[in-house]
């Protein structure tokens, strides 16, 4: 599954694409806003969005283009890396991500 992951800490970021290649899934990593960002989410199966340690144009605008790409979303509050792997746990077990 691919996977953009928005947010974070930016020590993380490694950590982060680490748990996402350990359960077999290919993820973008975006804790800081480059230019022209909504260009470079693409087109993921999900959009994990860390909504604590993240500028709130960043949210507007990752949560802009997954609407208008009809791109799944899942949020938390906390970028620790035991949330992330919670959350790959709970898609990997919602039979519609399958």
């Amino acid at each position: 599954m691919s996977i953009v992951l928005v947010g974070g800490h930016d020590r993380m970021h490694d950590e982060y694409k680490e748990i996402c290649f350990k359960r077999g899934h290919s993820v973008k990593v975006f804790t800081q806003m480059p230019a022209r960002f909504d260009k470079l989410i693409g087109n993921p199966d999900r959009l994990i969005l860390f909504t604590c340690p993240v500028s709130h144009r960043m949210i507007h605008t990752a949560v802009k283009e997954a609407k208008r790409k009809n791109i799944p979303i899942l949020r938390c509050h906390n970028g620790s890396a035991t949330s992330l792997d919670g959350l790959l746990q709970q898609l990997e077990s919602t039979p519609s991500s399958r």
